[in-house]
């Protein structure tokens, strides 16, 4: 998990100005937060300086210029000074949405709450781009990326949970729906990785059939890939009659809960979304191991079920692993969509939102979505490097 810094890298860095310079002006020239009334009424927006003040002002825009100047002098250290300075700032950002809450909040409105603003995003969004610089620049473990992004997830939910952050509508909607939170949080996780469980089952099998009988190779990956061309919408509504007549002649089935909606069409659609990244990526992993391994390993006296498993399978894992990634990321995605015909999950929240035009209401599904797919994403990352192989060194 250590960090080095070639010499080479002392050169002056031209992204991390340019993306501080954008930040410095949007932050300025956008609301950092607003104010509502209620719920329903839209606020009035506060731009940064009236929002934290000038010292709260100054703050921000000191950390960004010390960025940009600290990212063009000749210091060896370079990365790691911004590593510390840009970790700091993303950690603490819920503090000036906590400075400005408490300033413009009136005490006589219980109703009153408070939004955060496009100033905000932008500002959030392109500290984690130059977040993403030093990190490459560094040449980063994914462990310490790892670390680093639940450092600073915990100081987040620490900041939100603080009384200055009460009166946020994004926590006063989580407030208000925390045990509907919690059951959205573990249907979207049953569907998501239910469906990427059984596809790559199901894709492991037909890989091997490819591999086997070569002239399944292209009806197979012909069907999957068909599978793939369907809008997601049009697979869920298409799964709506067929089930709804089966649940209807085998009354069984009902008391399993499967029906024309709910979870039963989300979890087929989403495992015939979930096949054709996970047979493409099984079926070339496996037929690109060299074949003069499996020729040594033979002549060790290693039978072919021995070489498959022993030998092929492991040199595969990697590649299996990135369409797992794939498809994970994929199937977190589609569940939102799934809410539309009554599966639950996250997506439940983002549509009720945009059917109130309450856009914290969308952001509470959203977020937690977004958060699932970087989680999986780099969970998944470490573990198809991990089980790369290393050469060996004499």
């Amino acid at each position: 998990m250590s960090i080095t810094e070639p010499l080479s890298q002392t050169l002056p860095n031209r992204v991390i100005p340019v993306l501080g310079i954008l930040a410095l002006a949007l932050v300025w020239l956008l609301d950092l937060g607003t104010i509502q009334p209620n719920r329903i009424v839209p606020g009035a927006g506060h731009g940064l300086l009236a929002a934290v003040g000038w010292t709260g002002a100054g703050l921000v825009a000191g950390v960004l210029a010390a960025a940009i100047l600290v990212s063009i002098l000749p210091l060896r250290q370079r990365y790691g000074l911004l590593l510390g300075l840009i970790g700091l700032s993303l950690a603490m950002m819920p503090l000036l949405l906590d400075v400005f809450a408490t300033r413009h909040l009136p005490e006589d409105s219980p109703y009153a709450r408070s939004s955060i603003g496009a100033g905000f995003w932008c500002l959030l969004f392109l500290l984690s781009l130059m977040l993403i610089e030093i990190l490459g620049r560094l040449r980063a473990s994914r462990w310490l990326q790892l670390l680093l992004l639940v450092m600073m997830g915990g100081s987040w939910v620490v900041l939100l949970q603080s009384d200055g952050l009460e009166s946020l509508s994004l926590v006063r909607e989580f407030n208000a729906r925390s045990d509907k939170f919690q059951q959205a949080l573990w249907t979207h996780l049953a569907l998501a990785l239910g469906a990427v469980t059984i596809s790559a089952g199901l894709a492991f099998a037909l890989a091997l059939k490819m591999i086997r009988s070569p002239t399944w190779q292209r009806p197979l990956l012909g069907a999957v890939s068909f599978l793939q061309t369907i809008p997601s919408l049009a697979v869920f509504g298409l799964l709506i009659a067929p089930l709804s007549a089966l649940s209807s002649a085998f009354p069984m089935l009902q008391s399993l809960g499967i029906r024309g909606i709910g979870w039963a069409p989300a979890l087929l659609a989403l495992i015939a979304y979930s096949l054709l990244p996970m047979v493409r990526n099984t079926f070339v992993a496996i037929t690109d191991v060299p074949e003069n391994l499996a020729d040594a390993a033979r002549g060790m006296g290693m039978n072919e079920r021995q070489v498959f498993f022993q030998l092929k399978l492991p040199l595969a894992l990697p590649v299996i692993i990135e369409g797992v990634r794939i498809t994970t990321i994929q199937a977190i995605g589609l569940t939102a969509v799934a809410a539309l015909i009554g599966a639950g999950g996250f997506g439940s929240f983002i549509f009720q939102g945009l059917g109130q035009a309450a856009m914290d209401l969308v952001l509470l599904g959203a977020l937690p979505t977004i958060a699932l797919a970087l989680l999986a994403d780099a969970l998944l990352t470490m573990l198809a490097a991990s089980l790369r192989p290393t050469p060996a060194t004499a």
